[in-house]
């Protein structure tokens, strides 16, 4: 893209700049819109699961009703309690809302087709979803309230506990893929079982750390069934009880573009990405977009099925899963790799 603002007369710092604010805009501009889709999408699945019909007023089959709540909630005036601490308490959505848009620069849609192919890809995701934890914890204790601050304590404990299960999967992946960087680990993936699935989940060591992989990003995009963050019996509405028009709807979207991108990472880390599920010449002829759009599409239908039939867990059920079941059973699944690996590759 800068080449192409360079033949336009640009210099190459100009061609430069100006082709980044084109790649984030072209990766920004649609994922707000399919935040505001995935929400409709999210809440007619309820619907049908529930046996009744979801948004269906606003707009052609109700397609609109996300784009009305959108306008109502900017309409609305914004409410800072008075004992709050004002600038933390604005800054708060902010940050949760950013975290989950700078992630995206690494995702690749396509090959070729990233806005940052750097070959640390997979520890930058790890330290930018990382800094989302603080969104909510400034939340809760700059509201000066004991609901959002009792939920901030929760929210640090919880996504504490299963980011630690989260990075011994994902050296699994790596030490199968040999490369930090994600197209690398996409390009892996082909031909990966018996020269025809393309996937890192069909291979039956790595399928079970695709399913910790899965469940514990339920728990650290705080969905059903570990929205302890929210659990509206004890905490209300949990760290955004105190908030108000636009800065509640960006944790919406902020919660909801984070849960875009764990289906992405679902689907680029185990199932293969943008590459088909099958290594067959003809299957290579539809864009790798649309194969990561549909399974990004089957992992949000995961989400939202469990998050309308599932109950919630309790506190203590939610940490013995983190910390006995999920940490001793991803470490045992490194050694088991790593050790696969050393007879396969090296011969001992």
């Amino acid at each position: 893209m800068t080449a192409f603002f360079q033949s336009l007369g640009m210099s190459f710092e100009w061609a430069w700049f100006v082709a980044t604010i084109a790649g984030i805009l072209l990766i920004a501009l649609p994922l707000m819109l399919a935040v505001a889709m995935i929400i409709y999408a999210d809440r007619k699945i309820w619907a049908a699961i529930a046996l009744r019909r979801g948004p269906n007023v606003v707009g052609p089959l109700g397609l609109l009703q996300s784009f009305a709540d959108g306008l109502k909630v900017f309409l609305q005036e914004t409410i800072i309690p008075s004992s709050a601490n004002k600038g933390l308490f604005l800054l708060a959505p902010i940050i949760t809302f950013t975290v989950a848009l700078i992630v995206w620069a690494v995702i690749p849609f396509q090959a070729g087709v990233v806005l940052s192919n750097i070959n640390v890809g997979l520890l930058y995701i790890l330290a930018a979803s990382s800094l989302g934890v603080y969104g909510v914890i400034l939340a809760g204790w700059a509201s000066n309230s004991k609901y959002p601050f009792y939920s901030a304590i929760r929210a640090a404990a919880q996504m504490v506990s299963y980011e630690v299960s989260i990075g011994f999967v994902l050296i699994a992946v790596v030490l199968w893929a040999g490369t930090f960087n994600l197209s690398g680990i996409v390009e892996a993936q082909q031909g990966h079982v018996l020269g025809i699935f393309n996937g890192f989940g069909f291979n039956p060591l790595l399928f079970p750390m695709a399913v910790v992989f899965l469940i514990s990003a339920l728990a650290e995009t705080a969905r059903a069934p570990f929205d302890l963050t929210e659990a509206e019996s004890e905490l209300v509405a949990g760290y955004q009880t105190e908030y108000s028009s636009m800065a509640f709807a960006l944790y919406w979207l902020g919660e909801y573009a984070n849960v875009i991108l764990m289906c992405t990472l679902n689907a680029v880390l185990f199932w293969g990405g943008y590459l088909p599920p099958i290594d067959w010449a003809p299957l290579y002829a539809v864009p790798g977009i649309i194969w990561l759009f549909i399974k990004i599409l089957v992992f949000f239908f995961i989400f939202s099925w469990i998050k309308a039939t599932v109950p919630r867990y309790r506190y203590d059920q939610l940490m013995r899963l983190g910390w006995k079941i999920f940490l001793p059973l991803s470490l045992f699944f490194v050694f088991l790799v790593s050790g696969w690996l050393m007879i396969d590759r090296v011969g001992l």
